[in-house]
């Protein structure tokens, strides 16, 4: 240790060995200076929170989605033909949207179907020639009583029961038009993936997809046209198939011809569509018991 007074260096000892100076007194002086500079950082009182995992990745999928949708609207034909496997994510909440905008609109506008349904009665030559034009007014004052009448709390019509049934058969039937198109291509010649398939098929259906999400704003604006669109969503179907199977290359000449594939999926459609209409005519027959049963909705006329 050098001594502060004289800087002689010294191997030990209390004192220096030429001028005396007491050693200890510098080597306390040395630690209260150390001291007196190693001033603790304050921590902070919490660490910053991370953001969620899964926030994350749903934002990152929204984003795509959007942007998938967008473009499969402005360049359908386009985008189609560029999905591979990785727009499979895309397609499915495509197909999971199309399928649940359907009761869902249902569920709104049924009310709606219902006055055009009696209208479309009222008009025929039959029942029309019989009509007094009291007769008439009298349906007409009907008709706006029960577009002002909440009559799904007086009957009791559960939302999530009929969306989630009707949402969850309309997607079995999606499935299985699906199905039946991706085994006829492969009868075609054509060679692909399910997932590639499926893309591509799913991207062709953004445009009738659209078509059923206009139709449902329309529907909760109570504008009755929301059934052309829906009708069209529906009809739409007819075409995505036939597209989905020539935007494909056979890769064989051997294979079942297209036509012969397009009309052996377009019976399978027939018979989905049967069943899904019948599954909704099953429904429109308990809201009318639960209307005819409902003594609230009586004493409304």
């Amino acid at each position: 240790m050098n001594c502060s007074n004289c800087g002689h260096f010294n191997d030990g000892g209390k004192f220096c060995v030429k001028c005396g100076h007491k050693l200890q007194e510098e080597v306390a002086v040395k630690q209260a200076a150390a001291a007196s500079e190693y001033q603790p950082q304050p921590q902070p009182a919490y660490a910053p929170q991370q953001p969620n995992q899964r926030v994350r990745q749903a934002k990152k999928v929204s984003k795509s989605f959007f942007s998938y949708f967008a473009e499969g609207i402005k360049n359908p034909t386009a985008t189609a033909q560029a999905a591979g496997e990785s727009q499979f994510v895309n397609a499915l909440i495509t197909v999971i949207l199309y399928a649940l905008s359907i009761p869902i609109m249902l569920y709104v506008g049924w009310k709606l179907l219902l006055i055009q349904f009696v209208r479309s009665m009222f008009k025929l030559p039959i029942i029309s020639e019989e009509l007094a034009p009291s007769d008439m007014e009298d349906f007409n004052t009907g008709v706006d009583l029960i577009k002002a009448t909440d009559i799904n709390s007086i009957i009791h019509f559960n939302f999530t029961d009929f969306v989630f049934k009707q949402g969850v058969f309309i997607f079995i039937g999606l499935a299985v038009i699906i199905g039946a198109t991706y085994v006829a291509a492969k009868f075609g010649k054509v060679d692909v993936s399910f997932k590639e398939f499926f893309s591509r098929f799913g991207t062709f259906l953004i445009i009738p997809t659209a078509l059923l999400l206009i139709g449902l704003v329309l529907a909760f604006l109570h504008v009755e046209y929301f059934s052309y669109f829906m009708n069209f969503g529906l009809l739409s179907i007819f075409l995505v198939v036939p597209f989905t199977i020539a935007s494909f290359k056979p890769s064989g000449t051997n294979g079942l011809d297209r036509i012969y594939s397009t009309l052996i999926v377009y019976v399978v459609i027939t018979i989905v569509l049967t069943f899904i209409a019948n599954g909704l005519g099953e429904e429109a027959k308990t809201i009318i018991t639960r209307m005819g049963n409902s003594s609230e909705l009586n004493d409304l006329f």
